[in-house]
């Protein structure tokens, strides 16, 4: 049987999934993607009747089972079929999901896309009047960079991983664990891929938000109208995960 690829860090964007895989890359016994985002399974122009897998593995040395093999790609979480196209791969895979505020995240998220001028507009208008851009999107409803709002669905997208995976597949992590005890979160992670105990390692954050002056700042307003909106999905996340931000 041809190897494949045991693990994937699915998710969240700009929950710490640069600083997970810059972790992951010290442990000897783990083997990551020549690049951190290989984006296979959000590939709109592959033919996925009849996906070619050769193109995907060609990113790890799979040969070399040594090692636990995986990659990170946070918007397979989020990216329609996704996880469908995961399981139609490796039913076996292991996916593992950093989780963080979603309020925190959408804003971070933003403040990304307007340091790299893919976004003008301010925050407020983002998360009210612009989500309205997602009806214009390919597929519907799913953008790349303009998802502020939606990618914070946490309940519904691990629903969703929960359809196609059985739990025990799933390893779900918060970030601040990863931010306050690395090597605590990397033995974690290690006993979940069934690979031996991480090396020390000295903590480290990547991708901050680039210095520079915003044209917003995260208002109580745009805190509370975020939080009605995802109420009904983080009682989704409790019930499914037992975790809850507020």
């Amino acid at each position: 049987m041809e190897p494949k690829v045991d693990f994937i860090i699915i998710g969240a964007q700009k929950a710490g999934t640069t600083a997970l895989f810059d972790y992951m890359g010290e442990h000897p016994q783990i083997g990551l993607s020549d690049v951190k985002e290989v984006h296979f399974f959000d590939d709109e122009a592959r033919d996925w009747d009849a996906p070619d897998y050769d193109a995907y593995h060609a990113h790890f040395n799979l040969a070399d089972r040594s090692r636990r093999w995986g990659e990170a790609t946070p918007i397979y979480l989020y990216w329609k079929n996704s996880i469908e196209r995961i399981a139609a791969y490796n039913p076996r895979a292991r996916l593992i999901i950093l989780l963080r505020d979603p309020v925190e995240r959408a804003w971070s998220h933003w403040k990304m896309e307007f340091a790299r001028g893919a976004e003008t507009n301010p925050f407020a208008w983002c998360i009210r009047q612009g989500r309205a851009r997602l009806f214009d999107a390919d597929p519907w409803g799913f953008h790349r960079e303009f998802s502020y709002v939606e990618r914070g669905f946490y309940g519904e997208q691990i629903a969703r991983v929960l359809a196609h995976f059985p739990a025990e597949q799933l390893l779900i992590l918060q970030s601040n664990e990863l931010d306050i005890a690395p090597e605590g979160t990397l033995r974690r992670i290690s006993l979940f891929l069934d690979a031996p105990p991480p090396p020390p390692m000295r903590s480290r954050r990547v991708h901050e938000a680039q210095p520079m002056t915003y044209p917003s700042s995260l208002t109580t307003e745009d805190v509370a109208l975020l939080r009605r909106l995802y109420g009904a999905d983080m009682a989704q996340l409790a019930d499914l995960t037992g975790l809850r931000f507020w």
